[in-house]
């Protein structure tokens, strides 16, 4: 079992940056392949980035290519999204998530473990 607690979420302007963080509890986090998910009002829940339980391979969606870095601390049972230059299309409740997974996986069902979520808000 693992528990997730995302945090970092809040208001910026277009362009800004922000810092999420999903501490996780439980055992065996390093163990996991971490992902980031969005969803926006009225949307489904859609892929953002995802990193290797070892850190060693990311993936990231196109939309946020270039813009977004996923990584991870597994001394501190934490996963962090940094997102520069963001744009009001950004804005959604930001999840994260685990999964036992050897590669990096990209679909919601892969995942077994989410956190509540925190919202971010770009405006223009």
């Amino acid at each position: 079992q693992v528990q997730l607690v995302e945090s970092g979420g809040g208001l910026v302007q277009a362009g800004g940056s922000l810092r999420l963080s999903c501490a996780a509890s439980g055992r065996s986090f390093s163990s996991y392949a971490m992902g980031w998910f969005r969803q926006a009002p009225g949307k489904e829940r859609e892929f953002v980035a995802a990193i290797s339980w070892s850190g060693g391979d990311t993936y990231y969606a196109d939309s946020v290519k270039g813009r977004f870095t996923i990584s991870r601390a597994n001394a501190k049972n934490t996963v962090y999204l940094q997102m520069n230059s963001l744009k009001p299309e950004d804005t959604a409740v930001y999840y994260c998530a685990a999964g036992v997974h050897p590669g990096i996986p990209t679909r919601f069902v892969e995942y077994d473990y989410w956190g509540q979520g925190t919202q971010v808000t770009v405006s223009s």
